[in-house]
């Protein structure tokens, strides 16, 4: 369904001021190039700026009358097909804007012809002509947007020609042609062309047909990759389906009652080989060394039916007409151009358009082939053209503007993070949306270029006294055969315009402004209306020559603003995607506070269901790590929104970063009215953190004593925030880490263990943690950390991080023996704790026993000693990696000369181990040989 806006997306007008009547005209960049009708043989050109001022640039000369022509952006050339003695033309002329300044020079040479000689100074000045000569009539042209490249239909084939910059000197630059390529399209006449980058779209008069070419790669031996579809070298063949295709009209029965019609039919990406249209591409190259190869893929086919519903059955008034192929590119891209910065066209995605006389069908061509959108007209078009942000369709008495789906399907293709709960986009299936139809009278033919539509009329008497008559309908199929001629004293009126359109942030705001009429009523309408302004502005910022500049910065701030709008509309009405509210008012830029604002403002008589969009958005930002601190009164507007919404949620609100202000008093008074309906540890341990934060621990230690240790050191699984926090990417610990810290460590490093094995925290970031709440310097190390390194080895650590925590243990025990360094706290386990539940830990050898006995007793670290000896002695620990730290560890002391021995056994060195027990403790020798010295190990004792 068509909805219908009256906006107003047309300006000004201006009239063209051509002398003569235009029979075609096309434009680009900045100039209206204007075929006359008369027999003049004439091509006027208009200069077109920002300023209502239509300006003659000069005309010049063409060989015979013009029966197509376009203009290429890319070379700045415009081609023609032009007829003069019942024989056609394929001309290109370049430089014709050198005859702006008066000059007369023109020079006429062949495609291909050697330019190096004949090219001096002069050529600069002069306008230069390529004629283009085919085996076959030229039917139809088509430039590509991208590099500028002609595609030419002609019967049973098309011939594409490469456009080519020759350098002639330093100075001088000059263009022509390269024949490269034919595609033999077997009992196809086409009647229109379009091609773009690689791709190729033609139409019969009921036939649509899209191809792309792609290139055949060679390996080093010179065979082809893709050898299973490309036949042959030299003439490479994609075979469709062999099969007998009748044109749209079957012949008449002997019977003239009867007309037999194809089939209509739809066949989109591999099956539209099945079309029965045989491809047969063949390459023009001269030199073996100089031939591209290509092979061509079906992307659709489709055919339609006659339109039989007037009772009228006529050619003109049901074939396909405005072939269109339109490009997409990347956003922002752009390069440095001779030390200024210009736009680098990306391509990103391709659009085809094609229309019957009452409707118009958008298809996207990229990666994937599908139908955008369907246009229904309210009666019958003469010609439509596409462009980024709408659809221009002229019927014989209104111009009509659609709005189109290419920037949503083009952000699509662009960002594969749309639609998440990052960024949102409108959906490609957003119902077709009418803006404006403006009235004129005797349209004809329309054309578009930056933000001008150019149209020409003609008006007649005699039009205008049919249109005065009551309409009637005539029942014969040879109706079309009727024509009625305007005599010839009754010359027809014409005029040429060019209407701008107004700037994409005025007509954005009046869409904004109109959608307001809808907001009230909280419909679709206003979602679907604020969803085409963020189309409008989206599609603007695709713009590859748009760079940094005002107009960009004000696009953006419309981007965010339009953002902000449709996340008020999905935050405040009951709708199926609600969820988007999310998405888009992130991409707002707004930051909480700024959307709660947002929010009350539209509260009336003081009561406000707040909807499931804006409890989801409101949600899911205070589970992220924000930097932004609520105030404490927007702090309690969110606790009373969810003590309404979702009470069960009230416990990871409170955790929020962004809650930092909250009033304790209140939100305890919430949490023990939602205990007593849900109650929970998740919830226990909040309302502890709520009492911490008031002063009051006798509460926070009647709210810890309700469950175990065990228990409770899980329940912060279910929030780890209530221990630690993200601000600005750095993980903090919270004001219950710290009392913890002092009154049960225990339970803190339990809880970390419990995090770290239900992946909530990295080794890494529980590192990071545990020395920011301990506060130690660079370089130390918090024996709460090493309780933790040791919880980890008693849990069964996976294999991945094994050795990495066996290596830290031992660095740090072997740090604080050379240092005599003592724990700044008491370590939660001994090394018989460890022994007994960690097999990572092994029993202490009785030489290394027999060894500590000898000296005085070390009571400054017995337990730092132990449970290196202890780890040295056990099965996992990789002597080799400990090796390097103990240079500081001196073999004077017995505890020394343990871990020494320990170290140099543990790798086989059993020589040098006995030599430092002879020259340090003979007396272990015995109680050494006897538990390391076995079989061949003996001789060397």
């Amino acid at each position: 369904m068509v909805q219908l806006y009256n906006l107003h997306p047309f300006g000004s007008q201006q009239v063209v001021p051509s002398k003569q009547e235009p029979a075609l005209f096309c434009c680009g960049r900045d100039a209206l190039l204007v075929a006359c009708a008369a027999a003049g043989c004439k091509v006027e050109a208009f200069a077109v700026g920002d300023q209502e001022l239509c300006e003659p640039l000069g005309c010049f000369n063409t060989l015979g009358r013009v029966l197509h022509m376009a203009y290429s952006e890319a070379g700045d050339y415009l081609v023609t097909i032009e007829e003069k003695n019942q024989a056609t033309f394929l001309r290109a002329y370049m430089n014709w804007r050198c005859m702006s300044t008066g000059t007369t020079r023109v020079c006429v040479r062949m495609v291909g012809h050697k330019m190096e000689e004949s090219y001096s100074e002069s050529s600069k000045v002069q306008m230069s002509i390529v004629e283009m000569p085919l085996s076959d009539p030229p039917l139809c042209i088509s430039c590509c947007p991208v590099n500028g490249d002609l595609l030419v239909g002609c019967k049973n084939k098309l011939v594409m020609f490469c456009l080519k910059y020759l350098v002639i000197n330093q100075d001088l630059t000059v263009l022509d042609f390269k024949l490269s390529l034919i595609l033999h399209i077997d009992n196809v006449t086409p009647t229109e062309v379009a091609f773009c980058a690689g791709y190729i779209a033609l139409t019969t008069e009921l036939d649509v047909l899209i191809l792309k070419l792609e290139p055949v790669y060679k390996g080093a031996d010179n065979t082809e990759l893709y050898a299973d579809r490309v036949r042959t070298p030299e003439k490479l063949v994609d075979e469709g389906v062999k099969v007998e295709v009748p044109s749209a009209y079957s012949s008449q029965l002997e019977s003239d009652d009867f007309v037999i019609c194809q089939k209509p039919m739809e066949l989109l990406g591999e099956e539209s080989r099945l079309c029965g249209i045989l491809v047969t591409l063949e390459s023009t190259g001269l030199a073996k060394e100089d031939t591209e190869y290509f092979q061509v893929r079906y992307l659709l086919f489709r055919r339609f039916t006659p339109d039989l519903s007037s009772f009228v059955f006529s050619v003109e008034e049901t074939k396909l007409h405005s072939l269109q192929l339109l490009p997409m590119y990347q956003t922002g891209s752009s390069m440095a151009v001779n030390g200024k910065t210009a736009a680098k066209k990306e391509l990103l995605s391709v659009f085809c358009f094609f229309s019957l006389p009452h409707v118009g069908y958008l298809y996207a061509v990229g990666s994937l082939v599908e139908l955008l959108s369907t246009y229904q007209y309210s009666e019958k078009s003469q010609q439509a053209v596409l462009t980024p942000q709408f659809l221009h369709v002229i019927t014989s008495n209104s111009l009509q503007c659609f709005t189109v789906r290419c920037s949503a399907a083009a952000a699509r293709e662009e960002d594969p993070y749309i639609d998440t709960t990052m960024k949102a986009c409108p959906p490609v299936s957003l119902d077709v949306c009418a803006l404006r139809m403006q009235l004129f009278i005797g349209l004809k033919a329309i054309c578009h270029f930056n933000n001008h539509v150019i149209l020409l009329t003609k008006a007649d008497s005699e039009d205008i006294t049919e249109r005065r008559k009551p309409p009637r309908r005539v029942l014969s199929r040879k109706a079309d055969s009727v024509k009625l001629k305007t005599p010839p004293e009754s010359e027809p009126g014409w005029n040429l315009y060019i209407v701008n359109t107004i700037s994409t942030i005025q007509l954005y705001k009046e869409m904004v402004d109109y959608s307001k009429t809808y907001e009230n009523v909280r419909t679709e309408s206003c979602i679907h209306l604020l969803s085409e302004a963020h189309l409008l502005v989206r599609a603007a910022l695709m713009d590859p020559s748009l760079m940094e500049s005002e107009e960009k910065e004000k696009l953006l701030a419309a981007f965010r603003e339009s953002c902000a709008h449709l996340g008020d509309c999905y935050s405040r009405f009951d709708t199926k995607d609600s969820h988007f509210a999310l998405p888009y008012y992130k991409m707002s830029g707004l930051s909480i506070t700024e959307v709660l604002k947002r929010i009350e403002s539209v509260v009336e008589g003081g009561t406000q269901k707040y909807e499931k969009g804006f409890i989801f958005y409101l949600n899911h930002s205070l589970y992220e790590d924000l930097n932004e601190e609520l105030s404490k009164e927007s702090a309690a507007k969110v606790l009373q929104i969810f003590h309404l919404a979702e009470p069960n949620q009230l416990p990871h609100v409170l955790c929020s970063p962004c809650m930092k202000n909250v009033c304790p008093l209140m939100a305890m008074e919430l949490l023990q009215k939602v205990e007593l309906i849900m109650p929970s540890v998740v919830l226990t341990l909040t309302k502890a953190a709520m009492a911490l934060k008031m002063g009051d621990l006798e509460a926070y230690k009647n709210e810890m004593d309700c469950y175990t240790e065990m228990r409770l050191a899980y329940g912060f699984i279910g929030e780890p925030r209530l221990l630690r926090q993200q601000r600005e990417g750095q993980i903090v610990p919270t004001e219950l880490a710290v009392h913890l810290k002092e009154t049960w460590p225990g339970l803190l490093v339990a809880s970390m263990l419990a995090l770290h094995e239900n992946s909530k925290i990295e080794l890494e970031e529980a590192d990071s943690y545990f020395e920011m709440l301990c506060g130690k310097k660079e370089g130390t190390t918090s024996q709460l950390l090493v309780d933790f390194w040791e919880a980890l080895l008693v849990a069964g650590s996976e294999k991945e991080i094994l050795q990495e925590l066996l290596f830290k243990l031992t660095s740090q025990y072997i740090w604080r023996l050379s240092r005599k360094q003592l724990p700044d706290t008491k370590p939660l386990k001994t090394t018989e704790d460890l022994i007994n539940s960690c097999n990572h830990y092994g029993l202490i050898f009785p030489w290394v026993t027999f060894i500590m006995s000898l000296g005085p007793a070390c009571d400054k670290y017995p337990e730092d000693l132990s449970k290196l000896q202890s780890l040295l002695c056990g099965p996992s620990v990789d002597i080799a990696s400990v090796l390097p730290f103990l240079e500081p560890l001196s073999e004077d002391s017995n505890a020394g000369l343990s871990v020494h021995v320990l170290c140099t056994t543990g790798v086989g060195e059993y020589e040098k181990s006995i030599d430092k027990l002879l020259e340090k403790c003979p007396e272990a020798l015995i109680p050494y040989a006897q538990h390391e010295l076995k079989d061949e190990n003996r001789v060397s004792f």
